[in-house]
């Protein structure tokens, strides 16, 4: 589909199914190389990175693990510049090579709370994947390791992200229309 509506809004295709099974390949050969020696842990934040986290895991060709961790901050279409955490990390995790699979980063907020719960955890290595960055308003200093897209600030739905939890079942990214 070239558009779709959810509640009032409508948004247009912007990234294509086969460009977004690219980027998984892509980032899955390099943690193969960053991970080849050791059995990564991948911590996928709920609920959006569901759709990239099932995919990147079927394409690492090695043995990892998976645990989830669920934080929301935004509200609508906007960060609410607040994290707050629903859902914890049960595994121990100390001492482990943590890869954090996020659906998009935008200002950092999420994965600054994220990185900040991990390193208290001391684990042993922190990397970050994220389909998605909106890297003109990252405002963090910690590094997105593997990362599928570089997208403009525009709010964007699909393969799992969502708006106001519509929307993630698209096989496509799609964009809000009008934000060109």
């Amino acid at each position: 589909m070239e558009k779709i509506t959810l509640y009032n809004k409508t948004f247009v295709k912007y990234i294509a199914e086969t460009e977004i099974q690219k980027a998984v390949q892509r980032i899955a050969r390099q943690i193969e190389k960053d991970y080849a020696d050791e059995v990564p842990l991948f911590l996928v934040v709920l609920n959006g990175a569901v759709f990239f986290a099932a995919d990147l895991m079927r394409a690492v060709n090695l043995p990892l693990e998976m645990c989830s961790i669920k934080c929301s901050s935004y509200l609508d279409t906007k960060s609410s510049g607040e994290v707050k955490q629903l859902l914890g990390i049960s595994n121990d995790i100390s001492n482990r090579s943590v890869i954090i699979v996020e659906d998009i980063v935008d200002t950092g907020l999420t994965i600054k709370y994220i990185y900040e719960q991990l390193t208290r955890k001391k684990v042993k290595n922190i990397k970050i994947a994220s389909l998605a960055l909106k890297k003109d308003v990252y405002k963090e200093n910690i590094p997105i390791d593997y990362v599928g897209f570089e997208i403009e600030d525009k709010f964007v739905v699909g393969y799992g992200l969502d708006y106001n939890e519509m929307g993630r079942n698209f096989c496509c990214i799609y964009r809000e229309e009008g934000n060109v």
